[in-house]
């Protein structure tokens, strides 16, 4: 079998998302790995992988989609009540409401507004790993900009700082809520803190192959350690890990950090956005229509203080139909830096998951995600 042949199934109709996907590989050359999933209506229609060794069982670094993950379980405590979008931070975190953030709302949080995109002197690879460690810190920093009058993403931080509210709220982790309201009951194959027994499915991330124009692209765009962009991404503190090799790093698999530390198949990445806004196993979908309205409501959308270029989020999550107009207005879900895309499309039904293996230049979903999802909706459309 050549490294690049693609496996898996398809619903009928969807031949052509193989077609996209051979073409990807092809191009991509020897040893591209990848797996993509999409649900319709809670029914897996699209089903496929490549690449040497890996299978729909394989497990990737999810980077940032472990965001998304973690602000499905924030938002099932606002359907449920617990929580409540319009509520002080510091109601529920009282030692937040310090040096100006005590009136920084839940909603501002998860919309990265609160100024708080990262810690003066940065990270080092064990406090990444530890969300109380992160939430203390930044519980007690000043913001970097006043709250809630710009954005800015806050890359490696922001469901450390949501996770905490959760666990004042609930006296639970947001990991531990995860499993139990969404991992176990939807049988979603996405994991914080990766067990023993799971290891052997795990696919270490690739480092980018970089050519002489990309590195020069890098350079002409980057930016000093102590900039906004620096603190966010931990440039500035010289002992922290590179953003690729996170996953790779026994302590972030093994403790699950919220914000950048689980671990997925593409299947996992697709099924628990279909367990958002369909009924799956039987059970009724996560969400209802008023919370997956709140929460796929642009919140932040402009220019982004720390990506330094146009962006938009939702409470919580990307507003993904900001990215690929051809989804529905109200889309949710998040990305990772190693090329990773899951979202949730409730006016169409379709819930999608994306993985790849090597680590992508620009960080972020690009080529592959930016021709499979059209090639997807064009199946639906057609059939």
């Amino acid at each position: 079998m050549i490294d690049n042949a693609i496996q898996g199934s398809l619903a009928a109709g969807f031949d052509s998302v193989r077609d996209v996907f051979t073409a990807i590989a092809e191009s991509e050359g020897a040893g591209y790995a990848a797996q993509v999933v999409a649900y319709r209506h809670g029914e897996r229609v699209v089903d496929l992988w490549t690449g040497p060794g890996i299978t729909e069982r394989s497990l990737f670094g999810a980077y940032s989609a472990s965001k998304g993950a973690a602000h499905l379980v924030v938002a099932r405590l606002v359907r449920d009540g617990v929580l409540d979008l319009d509520q002080p931070v510091a109601y529920y975190w009282p030692e937040f409401a310090v040096h100006g953030k005590q009136d920084i709302l839940l909603r501002d949080l998860l919309a990265h507004r609160a100024g708080l995109a990262g810690a003066d002197t940065g990270f080092t690879v064990e406090e990444l790993a530890d969300d109380r460690a992160i939430a203390e810190r930044l519980g007690a920093q000043r913001p970097y900009w006043r709250p809630s009058s710009a954005f800015g993403y806050h890359a490696l931080v922001a469901a450390a700082l949501s996770g905490e509210v959760v666990r004042r709220a609930t006296g639970q982790s947001v990991q531990s809520l995860f499993a139990k309201l969404i991992g176990e009951p939807y049988d979603v194959d996405f994991h914080f803190g990766l067990t023993d027994e799971q290891e052997s499915r795990f696919v270490p991330t690739l480092p980018v192959i970089m050519t002489p124009e990309m590195q020069a692209e890098a350079t002409a765009q980057a930016t000093g350690p102590n900039s906004l962009s620096g603190i966010a991404f931990n440039r500035n503190n010289p002992d922290g890990p590179l953003v690729w090799e996170l996953p790779n790093l026994d302590v972030i698999r093994k403790q699950g950090p919220a914000s950048l530390g689980g671990v997925a198949s593409a299947d996992g990445l697709a099924r628990m956005y279909a367990a958002a806004i369909s009924s799956l196993n039987g059970l009724a979908p996560l969400l209802d229509a008023e919370t997956i309205a709140a929460v796929g409501q642009i919140h932040s959308i402009g220019y982004d203080l720390v990506n330094r270029s146009q962006k938009a989020f939702t409470a919580g999550f990307h507003a993904t139909s900001e990215y690929y107009p051809v989804l529905g207005q109200g889309s949710f879900g998040h990305s990772g830096a190693g090329g990773q895309q899951a979202f949730a499309d409730p006016r169409n039904g379709i819930a999608f998951g994306f993985t790849r293996r090597r680590f992508p230049f620009p960080a972020g979903p690009g080529r592959d995600c930016e021709l499979l999802i059209p090639a997807i909706y064009d199946a639906i459309m057609r059939s």
